[in-house]
């Protein structure tokens, strides 16, 4: 029997990381694929795919909270503006007209990013013991529209609509990691921050859903009611799991626009939560790696949309006019939920299960 394919001989063993030498072997080369990609890729390129690393450190939030835990969540743009606000405000120069207190390191302001909408995460977690379904997703909702008010009256911190201010500045220990230096050009140096970051928490996601926490979260997904009868506290878990899903969506937050290096408050409206939705739909309810393939899905979709108007004139790349890019690109992502929801519920992890399983048991169909 030793030696067996899936053959588990301790729970250590069933409950491991990667618990297959085909889940290790691959999971080894896409990480030195994507470490390769740095040397390979144009700055462009390298910008548009440490954007889509970010975002998908905050889909794996919203995923912990939607997917693990069962409580839906449409304000995921508002903890994401807290991040980048808190992250600016600690990052940006004193003395300015917006709010800065010099702290660039980016081991303060990252956590600290987190921790802000966590707090704010836990303020709204109450309601996710009183609410679900429908009328938790309908107050979530107002989160948005609230948080997108408040930024563009909130000049002192936001510089207001249309004007922005600057994003948090990178730096560790001293080196700016937003500059060309030894280590490579910016968008290189920013790429393999991006990735690093998404590893570990993309590792630290995995190990939360394996643990006591996270089958706690998955059976007050299943069944809430048999869950408190088994004697999981549901108030406790569900304000957990907001508070790590705002910590996540905070940090993505300080991260995302670090990237591109400015934040105007306008960018967190209700069409980021869409996508942040659309990622975990279509990567794969309830699965890190399903969030990460969803992020950059929709991340690697955006290019193409961008280029509608040259390909056909009757989009417009002008916001003022109708139809331009940015509603088809509204269009598509609410297309694309809704076919995935009716074809493959699972997602992307959906359809590479069924193809793993068809030459799994190739030529047999059963």
């Amino acid at each position: 029997m030793r030696g067996r394919p899936l053959l588990h001989t301790s729970y250590a063993q069933d409950m491991a990381l990667l618990d297959t030498p085909a889940k290790r072997v691959s999971t080894g080369l896409l990480v030195l694929l994507a470490l390769g990609l740095s040397v390979v890729l144009a700055d462009r390129s390298l910008e548009v795919l440490a954007g889509a690393y970010v975002l998908a450190i905050g889909a794996i939030g919203l995923n912990i909270v939607t997917g693990y835990a069962g409580q839906v969540s449409l304000g995921h743009a508002f903890f994401v503006a807290i991040g980048a606000y808190t992250a600016a405000a600690l990052s940006g120069p004193t003395g300015q007209d917006v709010i800065g207190y010099g702290v660039a390191e980016i081991w303060i302001w990252l956590p600290a990013a987190g921790l802000v909408a966590a707090a704010a995460g836990v303020l709204v977690a109450p309601l996710a013991t009183r609410l679900r379904g429908l009328y938790l997703a309908i107050v979530t909702l107002g989160l948005v529209f609230l948080g997108e008010h408040v930024l563009k009256e909130w000049k002192a911190l936001t510089g207001g609509p249309g004007v922005g201010r600057e994003a948090a500045v990178p730096q560790l220990l001293g080196y700016r990691l937003d500059q060309d230096g030894p280590l490579g050009t910016r968008e290189q140096v920013l790429y393999l921050l991006m990735l690093v970051l998404l590893v570990a928490f993309a590792v630290a996601a995995r190990n939360l859903a394996r643990s006591r926490v996270g089958r706690a979260f998955a059976a007050i997904r299943d069944r809430d009611i048999a869950a408190a009868v088994m004697g999981v506290p549901l108030t406790r878990y569900k304000v957990l799991a907001f508070g790590i899903s705002s910590f996540y969506a905070g940090c993505a937050g300080g991260l995302l626009y670090s990237v591109s290096g400015y934040v105007e408050p306008g960018s967190f409206s209700l069409l980021m939560s869409v996508q942040f939705i659309a990622m975990v739909l279509i990567g794969g309810v309830a699965t890190v790696s399903g969030a990460i393939a969803g992020a950059l899905f929709i991340s690697l979709l955006q290019p193409l949309t961008r280029a509608l108007p040259s390909l056909l004139p009757v989009i417009s790349a002008d916001t003022t006019q109708t139809p331009n890019v940015f509603q088809v690109e509204t269009v598509l992502y609410g297309l694309l939920i809704v076919l995935f929801l009716v074809f493959e519920p699972r997602g992307l992890f959906g359809l590479w299960v069924r193809a793993r399983n068809y030459w799994k048991s190739w030529p047999f169909s059963y």
